[in-house]
Protein backbone atom coordinates (compact mmCIF):
# COMPACT_ATOMS: atom_id res chain seq x y z
CA UNK A 1 0.00 0.00 0.00
CA UNK A 2 1.31 3.21 -0.89
CA UNK A 3 -0.18 6.82 -0.86
CA UNK A 4 1.35 10.09 -2.32
CA UNK A 5 2.05 13.17 -0.02
CA UNK A 6 3.15 16.28 -0.43
CA UNK A 7 6.53 17.58 1.19
CA UNK A 8 8.02 20.63 1.65
CA UNK A 9 11.97 20.79 2.51
CA UNK A 10 13.24 23.80 3.74
CA UNK A 11 15.76 25.22 1.71
CA UNK A 12 19.01 27.09 3.06
CA UNK A 13 17.04 30.32 3.19
CA UNK A 14 14.07 29.31 5.36
CA UNK A 15 11.58 29.41 2.25
CA UNK A 16 9.72 26.59 0.95
CA UNK A 17 10.40 25.52 -2.47
CA UNK A 18 7.37 24.22 -4.83
CA UNK A 19 6.12 21.07 -3.22
CA UNK A 20 6.91 18.20 -4.80
CA UNK A 21 5.02 14.68 -4.93
CA UNK A 22 7.02 11.98 -3.29
CA UNK A 23 6.40 8.05 -2.79
CA UNK A 24 6.06 7.11 0.66
CA UNK A 25 5.05 3.39 2.31
CA UNK A 26 1.83 3.52 4.22
CA UNK A 27 3.17 2.49 7.39
CA UNK A 28 0.33 0.05 9.07
CA UNK A 29 2.56 -0.66 12.28
CA UNK A 30 2.81 1.60 15.10
CA UNK A 31 6.02 3.70 15.11
CA UNK A 32 8.97 2.27 16.27
CA UNK A 33 9.98 3.36 20.14
CA UNK A 34 11.85 6.09 20.55
CA UNK A 35 15.87 4.76 21.42
CA UNK A 36 16.65 5.84 24.95
CA UNK A 37 20.39 6.00 23.55
CA UNK A 38 19.41 8.45 20.56
CA UNK A 39 17.70 10.46 22.95
CA UNK A 40 20.74 10.76 25.28
CA UNK A 41 22.95 11.59 22.47
CA UNK A 42 20.40 14.58 22.04
CA UNK A 43 20.32 15.26 25.32
CA UNK A 44 24.52 15.94 24.98
CA UNK A 45 24.48 18.16 22.36
CA UNK A 46 28.15 17.57 21.49
CA UNK A 47 28.82 20.98 19.42
CA UNK A 48 29.15 19.41 16.09
CA UNK A 49 27.98 20.66 12.51
CA UNK A 50 26.81 23.96 12.06
CA UNK A 51 23.23 24.74 13.32
CA UNK A 52 20.77 25.65 11.56
CA UNK A 53 17.64 27.47 12.82
CA UNK A 54 14.69 29.44 12.05
CA UNK A 55 14.99 32.38 14.78
CA UNK A 56 14.37 35.75 12.98
CA UNK A 57 12.47 34.58 9.82
CA UNK A 58 9.35 36.84 9.46
CA UNK A 59 7.88 38.56 6.05
CA UNK A 60 10.08 41.63 4.80
CA UNK A 61 8.06 44.15 6.23
CA UNK A 62 7.97 43.22 9.66
CA UNK A 63 10.91 45.10 12.06
CA UNK A 64 12.08 42.83 15.15
CA UNK A 65 11.82 44.85 18.07
CA UNK A 66 12.41 42.73 21.49
CA UNK A 67 13.96 39.25 21.84
CA UNK A 68 13.64 37.51 25.04
CA UNK A 69 16.04 34.45 25.51
CA UNK A 70 16.02 31.71 28.24
CA UNK A 71 19.05 29.15 28.06
CA UNK A 72 19.67 26.28 30.33
CA UNK A 73 23.41 26.18 31.24
CA UNK A 74 25.64 24.05 29.11
CA UNK A 75 27.56 20.65 29.41
CA UNK A 76 28.32 20.86 33.05
CA UNK A 77 30.75 17.83 35.73
CA UNK A 78 27.72 15.69 37.39
CA UNK A 79 26.19 17.04 40.66
CA UNK A 80 25.89 13.43 42.15
CA UNK A 81 28.86 10.80 42.65
CA UNK A 82 27.97 6.90 42.36
CA UNK A 83 29.31 5.17 45.60
CA UNK A 84 32.60 3.82 45.93
CA UNK A 85 33.66 4.63 42.19
CA UNK A 86 36.03 6.89 41.29
CA UNK A 87 34.87 10.25 39.82
CA UNK A 88 34.45 10.42 35.98
CA UNK A 89 38.09 12.29 34.83
CA UNK A 90 37.15 15.24 32.82
CA UNK A 91 39.35 18.27 32.49
CA UNK A 92 37.31 21.55 33.40
CA UNK A 93 40.72 23.88 31.82
CA UNK A 94 39.41 25.80 29.01
CA UNK A 95 42.38 25.11 26.32
CA UNK A 96 41.63 26.57 22.61
CA UNK A 97 43.46 23.50 21.29
CA UNK A 98 40.98 20.54 22.76
CA UNK A 99 37.93 19.29 21.00
CA UNK A 100 35.04 20.43 21.29
CA UNK A 101 37.04 24.28 20.63
CA UNK A 102 35.81 27.65 19.05
CA UNK A 103 37.73 30.02 17.25
CA UNK A 104 36.53 32.92 20.19
CA UNK A 105 37.59 30.43 22.53
CA UNK A 106 40.98 32.25 23.18
CA UNK A 107 39.73 35.39 23.02
CA UNK A 108 36.88 34.59 25.60
CA UNK A 109 39.32 33.72 28.23
CA UNK A 110 41.06 36.61 27.94
CA UNK A 111 37.91 38.75 28.00
CA UNK A 112 36.78 37.40 31.16
CA UNK A 113 39.72 37.88 32.87
CA UNK A 114 39.15 41.44 32.71
CA UNK A 115 35.89 41.39 33.81
CA UNK A 116 36.13 43.24 37.26
CA UNK A 117 34.04 46.66 35.99
CA UNK A 118 31.12 44.68 35.26
CA UNK A 119 28.30 45.30 37.60
CA UNK A 120 27.43 41.69 39.11
CA UNK A 121 24.79 41.64 41.73
CA UNK A 122 25.35 39.88 45.26
CA UNK A 123 27.11 36.99 45.25
CA UNK A 124 27.44 36.65 41.74
CA UNK A 125 31.21 38.70 42.14
CA UNK A 126 32.72 36.01 43.78
CA UNK A 127 32.47 33.70 41.21
CA UNK A 128 34.66 32.56 38.63
CA UNK A 129 33.85 34.14 35.27
CA UNK A 130 35.03 30.73 33.15
CA UNK A 131 35.55 27.11 34.60
CA UNK A 132 39.25 26.59 35.42
CA UNK A 133 39.79 23.27 37.92
CA UNK A 134 42.16 20.77 35.70
CA UNK A 135 39.61 17.96 37.64
CA UNK A 136 36.06 19.69 37.63
CA UNK A 137 34.21 20.06 40.80
CA UNK A 138 30.74 19.14 40.85
CA UNK A 139 28.33 21.00 39.08
CA UNK A 140 31.48 22.98 37.09
CA UNK A 141 30.43 23.97 33.67
CA UNK A 142 33.13 21.87 31.28
CA UNK A 143 34.87 23.02 28.15
CA UNK A 144 31.90 21.44 26.04
CA UNK A 145 29.42 23.76 27.93
CA UNK A 146 31.30 26.28 27.42
CA UNK A 147 32.00 26.06 23.53
CA UNK A 148 28.20 25.16 23.38
CA UNK A 149 27.05 28.68 24.29
CA UNK A 150 29.71 30.29 22.62
CA UNK A 151 28.10 28.94 19.57
CA UNK A 152 24.63 30.37 21.14
CA UNK A 153 25.94 33.50 20.98
CA UNK A 154 27.25 33.53 17.72
CA UNK A 155 24.46 32.22 15.93
CA UNK A 156 21.98 34.76 17.16
CA UNK A 157 24.88 37.53 16.55
CA UNK A 158 24.43 36.78 12.84
CA UNK A 159 20.31 37.28 12.81
CA UNK A 160 19.91 39.44 15.83
CA UNK A 161 22.47 42.17 15.21
CA UNK A 162 24.07 41.43 11.64
CA UNK A 163 20.71 40.95 9.82
CA UNK A 164 18.04 42.62 12.21
CA UNK A 165 20.32 45.41 13.76
CA UNK A 166 18.43 44.81 17.13
CA UNK A 167 21.54 46.70 18.75
CA UNK A 168 23.73 48.69 17.00
CA UNK A 169 27.13 49.42 18.07
CA UNK A 170 26.87 52.39 20.52
CA UNK A 171 23.69 50.11 22.79
CA UNK A 172 23.79 50.98 26.04
CA UNK A 173 23.42 48.48 29.17
CA UNK A 174 19.69 49.92 29.90
CA UNK A 175 19.20 48.28 26.13
CA UNK A 176 20.76 44.69 27.95
CA UNK A 177 18.10 42.61 30.82
CA UNK A 178 20.65 39.92 32.08
CA UNK A 179 19.52 37.61 34.83
CA UNK A 180 21.14 34.58 36.25
CA UNK A 181 21.03 32.00 39.06
CA UNK A 182 23.56 32.00 41.90
CA UNK A 183 25.77 28.81 40.59
CA UNK A 184 29.25 29.37 38.27
CA UNK A 185 27.74 27.12 35.25
CA UNK A 186 24.67 29.64 34.68
CA UNK A 187 27.17 32.69 35.01
CA UNK A 188 29.34 30.89 33.05
CA UNK A 189 27.42 30.24 30.52
CA UNK A 190 25.66 33.74 30.14
CA UNK A 191 28.88 35.40 29.45
CA UNK A 192 29.97 32.70 26.96
CA UNK A 193 26.49 33.73 25.32
CA UNK A 194 27.41 37.22 25.60
CA UNK A 195 31.08 37.35 24.22
CA UNK A 196 30.09 35.62 21.08
CA UNK A 197 26.55 37.75 20.67
CA UNK A 198 28.44 41.33 21.53
CA UNK A 199 32.31 40.47 20.98
CA UNK A 200 34.83 42.30 23.43
CA UNK A 201 31.29 44.28 25.28
CA UNK A 202 32.14 46.72 27.86
CA UNK A 203 32.24 45.28 30.96
CA UNK A 204 31.36 48.72 31.97
CA UNK A 205 27.48 47.75 30.54
CA UNK A 206 27.14 44.60 31.73
CA UNK A 207 24.65 44.44 34.70
CA UNK A 208 24.36 40.75 35.95
CA UNK A 209 20.83 40.49 38.03
CA UNK A 210 20.86 37.65 40.83
CA UNK A 211 17.80 35.26 40.47
CA UNK A 212 17.99 33.23 43.69
CA UNK A 213 14.84 31.58 42.58
CA UNK A 214 15.48 28.43 40.17
CA UNK A 215 11.44 28.98 38.32
CA UNK A 216 12.66 32.88 38.61
CA UNK A 217 9.57 33.76 40.14
CA UNK A 218 11.38 36.93 42.02
CA UNK A 219 8.95 38.31 44.35
CA UNK A 220 6.12 36.35 43.71
CA UNK A 221 7.44 33.14 45.23
CA UNK A 222 4.33 32.38 48.05
CA UNK A 223 2.19 29.72 46.29
CA UNK A 224 0.86 26.98 48.56
CA UNK A 225 -0.83 25.34 45.46
CA UNK A 226 2.70 25.36 43.25
CA UNK A 227 4.10 23.28 46.10
CA UNK A 228 1.31 20.74 46.70
CA UNK A 229 0.94 19.88 42.60
CA UNK A 230 4.62 19.56 43.27
CA UNK A 231 4.81 17.06 45.95
CA UNK A 232 1.79 14.88 43.85
CA UNK A 233 3.75 15.22 41.17
CA UNK A 234 6.69 13.25 42.85
CA UNK A 235 4.53 11.25 44.24
CA UNK A 236 3.75 10.05 40.62
CA UNK A 237 7.38 9.78 39.97
CA UNK A 238 7.61 7.45 42.76
CA UNK A 239 4.71 4.99 42.02
CA UNK A 240 6.03 4.81 38.50
CA UNK A 241 9.21 3.63 39.23
CA UNK A 242 8.14 1.24 41.97
CA UNK A 243 6.28 -0.17 39.52
CA UNK A 244 8.90 -0.79 36.82
CA UNK A 245 11.12 -3.94 37.25
CA UNK A 246 13.32 -3.90 34.86
CA UNK A 247 14.66 -0.62 36.60
CA UNK A 248 14.61 -2.02 39.79
CA UNK A 249 16.87 -5.18 38.59
CA UNK A 250 19.22 -2.69 36.95
CA UNK A 251 19.38 -1.11 40.23
CA UNK A 252 19.83 -4.11 42.46
CA UNK A 253 22.15 -5.50 40.40
CA UNK A 254 24.32 -2.51 39.86
CA UNK A 255 24.07 -1.52 43.70
CA UNK A 256 26.09 -5.30 43.72
CA UNK A 257 28.99 -4.13 41.34
CA UNK A 258 29.52 -0.87 43.48
CA UNK A 259 28.77 -2.43 47.07
CA UNK A 260 26.39 -0.28 48.57
CA UNK A 261 22.60 -0.97 49.27
CA UNK A 262 20.38 -0.61 46.68
CA UNK A 263 18.48 2.43 48.60
CA UNK A 264 21.71 4.37 48.56
CA UNK A 265 22.78 3.61 45.32
CA UNK A 266 19.14 5.35 43.93
CA UNK A 267 19.29 7.58 45.86
CA UNK A 268 22.78 9.04 44.12
CA UNK A 269 20.41 9.65 41.18
CA UNK A 270 23.17 7.86 39.06
CA UNK A 271 21.72 8.70 35.77
CA UNK A 272 23.63 11.73 36.24
CA UNK A 273 26.72 10.28 36.87
CA UNK A 274 26.57 8.30 33.65
CA UNK A 275 24.96 10.78 30.95
CA UNK A 276 28.54 12.42 32.44
CA UNK A 277 30.40 9.21 30.98
CA UNK A 278 28.05 9.49 28.09
CA UNK A 279 28.26 12.37 26.83
CA UNK A 280 32.45 12.73 27.37
CA UNK A 281 32.75 9.33 25.67
CA UNK A 282 33.66 8.00 28.96
CA UNK A 283 33.73 4.02 30.16
CA UNK A 284 31.47 3.66 32.54
CA UNK A 285 33.11 2.34 36.12
CA UNK A 286 34.39 -0.73 37.08
CA UNK A 287 35.17 -2.56 40.57
CA UNK A 288 36.15 -5.52 41.29
CA UNK A 289 33.01 -6.75 41.12
CA UNK A 290 31.99 -5.82 37.52
CA UNK A 291 31.43 -2.95 35.17
CA UNK A 292 28.18 -0.87 34.56
CA UNK A 293 27.58 -1.12 31.31
CA UNK A 294 25.32 0.25 28.31
CA UNK A 295 22.46 -2.11 29.51
CA UNK A 296 21.87 -0.31 33.03
CA UNK A 297 22.61 3.13 31.11
CA UNK A 298 19.72 2.14 28.61
CA UNK A 299 17.55 1.00 30.93
CA UNK A 300 17.75 3.41 33.46
CA UNK A 301 17.26 6.46 30.15
CA UNK A 302 14.03 4.86 28.90
CA UNK A 303 12.74 5.16 32.33
CA UNK A 304 13.20 8.42 32.49
CA UNK A 305 11.76 8.66 28.82
CA UNK A 306 8.52 6.66 29.67
CA UNK A 307 8.34 9.10 33.03
CA UNK A 308 8.06 12.23 31.01
CA UNK A 309 5.30 10.63 28.65
CA UNK A 310 3.58 9.85 31.75
CA UNK A 311 4.28 13.11 33.35
CA UNK A 312 2.50 14.83 30.39
CA UNK A 313 -0.36 12.53 30.22
CA UNK A 314 -1.14 12.74 33.57
CA UNK A 315 -1.07 16.81 33.73
CA UNK A 316 -0.14 17.25 37.51
CA UNK A 317 2.95 18.67 36.21
CA UNK A 318 1.57 20.80 33.37
CA UNK A 319 -0.95 22.33 36.93
CA UNK A 320 2.72 22.87 38.62
CA UNK A 321 4.15 24.43 35.67
CA UNK A 322 1.54 26.41 35.23
CA UNK A 323 1.53 28.07 38.99
CA UNK A 324 5.35 27.88 38.89
CA UNK A 325 6.02 30.28 35.53
CA UNK A 326 3.27 32.77 35.92
CA UNK A 327 6.03 35.06 37.85
CA UNK A 328 8.35 35.33 35.09
CA UNK A 329 5.92 34.95 31.85
CA UNK A 330 4.28 38.10 33.70
CA UNK A 331 7.51 39.79 33.32
CA UNK A 332 8.17 38.80 29.90
CA UNK A 333 4.69 40.16 28.66
CA UNK A 334 4.70 43.25 30.94
CA UNK A 335 7.97 43.49 28.87
CA UNK A 336 6.90 42.99 25.53
CA UNK A 337 3.96 44.90 26.12
CA UNK A 338 5.96 48.15 27.07
CA UNK A 339 8.51 47.88 23.71
CA UNK A 340 5.15 47.93 21.78
CA UNK A 341 4.14 50.73 23.23
CA UNK A 342 7.55 52.63 22.34
CA UNK A 343 9.97 51.68 25.19
CA UNK A 344 13.49 50.98 23.77
CA UNK A 345 14.80 49.73 27.15
CA UNK A 346 15.55 46.26 27.79
CA UNK A 347 15.43 44.84 24.15
CA UNK A 348 17.52 41.94 24.10
CA UNK A 349 16.62 39.94 27.51
CA UNK A 350 18.89 36.54 28.78
CA UNK A 351 18.16 34.65 31.89
CA UNK A 352 20.66 31.66 32.05
CA UNK A 353 18.96 29.16 33.61
CA UNK A 354 18.66 25.15 34.56
CA UNK A 355 16.25 22.58 33.26
CA UNK A 356 14.13 22.93 35.95
CA UNK A 357 13.28 26.40 34.63
CA UNK A 358 12.88 25.64 31.16
CA UNK A 359 10.98 22.42 31.70
CA UNK A 360 7.83 23.81 32.85
CA UNK A 361 7.99 26.98 31.00
CA UNK A 362 7.68 24.67 27.80
CA UNK A 363 4.75 22.88 29.51
CA UNK A 364 2.88 26.20 31.13
CA UNK A 365 3.13 27.28 27.43
CA UNK A 366 1.63 23.74 25.80
CA UNK A 367 4.40 23.08 23.86
CA UNK A 368 4.34 19.23 24.42
CA UNK A 369 5.96 18.18 21.66
CA UNK A 370 9.68 19.79 23.01
CA UNK A 371 12.03 17.50 24.34
CA UNK A 372 13.05 17.78 27.73
CA UNK A 373 15.88 20.48 28.20
CA UNK A 374 19.28 19.35 26.61
CA UNK A 375 22.80 21.58 27.80
CA UNK A 376 22.56 24.43 26.22
CA UNK A 377 18.68 24.46 25.28
CA UNK A 378 17.46 28.13 23.86
CA UNK A 379 13.89 29.32 24.43
CA UNK A 380 13.38 32.51 22.12
CA UNK A 381 10.51 34.99 22.46
CA UNK A 382 10.77 37.57 19.22
CA UNK A 383 8.41 40.81 19.31
CA UNK A 384 8.09 41.78 15.47
CA UNK A 385 6.21 45.17 14.80
CA UNK A 386 4.04 44.92 11.57
CA UNK A 387 5.56 47.68 9.45
CA UNK A 388 2.31 48.33 7.35
CA UNK A 389 0.59 48.35 10.03
CA UNK A 390 3.37 49.84 13.10
CA UNK A 391 0.39 49.48 16.09
CA UNK A 392 0.09 45.88 15.39
CA UNK A 393 2.89 43.51 17.06
CA UNK A 394 2.94 39.50 16.77
CA UNK A 395 5.47 36.85 18.99
CA UNK A 396 7.56 34.19 17.98
CA UNK A 397 8.45 31.38 20.12
CA UNK A 398 11.81 29.27 19.04
CA UNK A 399 12.87 26.31 20.53
CA UNK A 400 16.45 25.13 20.43
CA UNK A 401 16.01 26.85 16.97
CA UNK A 402 12.54 25.32 15.75
CA UNK A 403 10.05 27.84 15.31
CA UNK A 404 7.43 26.16 17.94
CA UNK A 405 4.93 29.61 17.74
CA UNK A 406 1.74 27.23 16.74
CA UNK A 407 2.53 24.70 19.37
CA UNK A 408 1.19 26.80 21.89
CA UNK A 409 -2.05 26.35 23.75
CA UNK A 410 -2.87 29.92 22.94
CA UNK A 411 -1.76 30.29 19.30
CA UNK A 412 -2.38 26.35 18.04
CA UNK A 413 -5.04 27.42 15.88
CA UNK A 414 -4.45 31.00 14.57
CA UNK A 415 -2.56 29.81 12.14
CA UNK A 416 -5.43 28.59 9.83
CA UNK A 417 -6.76 32.15 9.77
CA UNK A 418 -4.08 33.94 9.14
CA UNK A 419 -1.74 34.44 6.49
CA UNK A 420 0.62 35.89 9.35
CA UNK A 421 3.89 32.93 10.19
CA UNK A 422 3.46 34.60 13.47
CA UNK A 423 0.57 35.04 16.51
CA UNK A 424 -0.80 38.39 18.02
CA UNK A 425 0.61 40.03 20.82
CA UNK A 426 -2.75 40.35 22.32
CA UNK A 427 -3.30 36.60 22.33
CA UNK A 428 -0.13 35.90 24.70
CA UNK A 429 -0.66 38.91 26.78
CA UNK A 430 -4.61 37.13 27.35
CA UNK A 431 -3.25 33.93 28.05
CA UNK A 432 -0.50 35.14 30.87
CA UNK A 433 -3.15 37.51 32.45
CA UNK A 434 -6.24 35.39 32.38
CA UNK A 435 -6.36 32.39 30.39
CA UNK A 436 -3.50 30.50 32.71
CA UNK A 437 -5.95 30.57 35.71
CA UNK A 438 -9.19 29.08 34.34
CA UNK A 439 -8.15 25.54 34.78
CA UNK A 440 -8.02 26.95 38.52
CA UNK A 441 -11.45 28.23 38.25
CA UNK A 442 -9.58 31.01 39.32
CA UNK A 443 -8.94 34.73 37.66
CA UNK A 444 -5.57 35.86 39.34
CA UNK A 445 -2.10 34.18 40.48
CA UNK A 446 -2.83 35.27 44.22
CA UNK A 447 -5.77 33.33 44.46
CA UNK A 448 -5.05 30.17 42.14
CA UNK A 449 -1.93 29.86 44.61
CA UNK A 450 -4.40 29.25 47.15
CA UNK A 451 -7.73 27.74 45.78
CA UNK A 452 -8.02 24.39 46.67
CA UNK A 453 -9.31 21.90 43.83
CA UNK A 454 -12.45 20.61 44.18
Amino acid sequence: LVHLIPVNPVREDGLNPKSRKRVMPDLLTEPPAIDPVHEAHVYCNIPTVTERSMEGHAPHYFKLVSVQVLIRHGDRYPLYAIPKTKRPDIDCMLLPGRKPSHPQLEAFIKHMSKGSAAQLDGSLSSLPRYPSHSLCEMGELTQTGVVQHLRNGQLLREIYINKHKLLLGNWTAKQLYLETTGKSRTLQSALALLYTFLPDFDWKKINMRHQWSTIFCSGSCDCPMRNHYLEEEQRRQYSLRVKDNDLEKIYVDMAKIVGVPTRQLRASNPIDSLLCYFCHNVSFPCTKAGCISMEHFRTIKRHQLEDEKERQEKKLYFLYALLATHPLLNQTVNRLQHIAEGKKEEVFVLYSAHDVTLSPVLSALGITEARFPRFAARLVFELWQDGKKPKEHFIRILYNGADVTFQTSFCKDHYKRSSKPMCPLEKFVSFVKRDMFLIFNSTSYFDACRRRPL
